[in-house]
């Protein structure tokens, strides 16, 4: 599974790519570990717009480092998941369970009004 990271301000932003599923779940928590760790009293900011797929496996991937944020005094929020994901997270209920953003600027509103200028700033500098 691909997952690249990012940090504005005090919030990390980590997108996987693929689907979230038994034969990648493991890799996911392990990209998460460092990330989660790095954050700092901050935030996790999961970026789920080109996850295509989560099974039960990944949703526990999510409560685990759902958990493992708030040990830290953190929060964790799934931002612009596809459809289909935005279904299971529902049918499931985590998302009474983790905040989940429509997208990933109102993710950072929520969350940091520095990495939501960051983040701004950044969507500017680009070609």
């Amino acid at each position: 599974m691909d997952i690249a990271s990012r940090r504005y301000g005090d919030v990390v932003v980590a997108a996987p790519v693929g689907r979230i599923d038994h034969a990648n779940a493991d890799s996911l928590a392990a990209a998460l570990a460092p990330l989660v760790e790095s954050v700092d009293g901050g935030s996790l900011l999961l970026d789920f717009s080109r996850v295509d797929y989560i099974s039960s496996v990944g949703l526990r991937v999510l409560m685990m480092t759902a958990k493992q944020m708030k040990g830290h005094g953190a929060r964790v929020v799934v931002a612009a998941p596809q459809p289909v994901v935005a279904e299971i997270l529902a049918i499931s209920r985590f998302d009474r369970v983790i905040e989940i953003a429509p997208s990933v600027r109102k993710a950072l509103e929520w969350l940091s009004a520095p990495a939501l200028a960051a983040y701004v700033a950044g969507a500017a500098a680009a070609p």
